[in-house]
């Protein structure tokens, strides 16, 4: 009985560690990431949630969500220079993130996907 008890408390512990784990991984912190894309220049064809010259980043998340590829697409889109195709016609290449701080760009991308709702 002992035995049980004991093993019901440790599974229990196992349990409440991994949702903090798991709720750690997918926090983001907003304030960086609208700063880092203010700062890299997104915002002067994006805006968040209207479109400007460029879809928006809610229209983007949107787009992604609920594909299993999401956010391997955006950072795809971040950081690998490609043409990119406007409604009128115009093409042109799409700049890629400056910063090399894998953190940020991880922060920039989940806070991106999670605009969608």
């Amino acid at each position: 009985m002992k035995k049980l008890k004991l093993h019901a408390l440790v599974m229990s512990g196992l349990c409440a560690a991994g949702l903090l784990a798991s709720s750690a991984a997918l926090a983001f912190d907003a304030d960086e990431a609208q700063a880092l894309a203010k700062k890299e220049g997104c915002f002067k064809c994006h805006a968040l949630d209207k479109k400007k010259e460029a879809k928006s980043l809610t229209d983007i998340s949107k787009s992604l969500k609920g594909k299993s590829d999401a956010e391997a697409k955006l950072l795809h889109h971040l950081t690998v220079p490609e043409m990119v195709k406007f409604e009128d016609g115009k093409e042109e290449e799409h700049k890629i993130l400056k910063t090399k701080d894998k953190a940020a760009i991880k922060n920039l991308t989940d806070w991106i996907l999670s605009l969608a709702k």
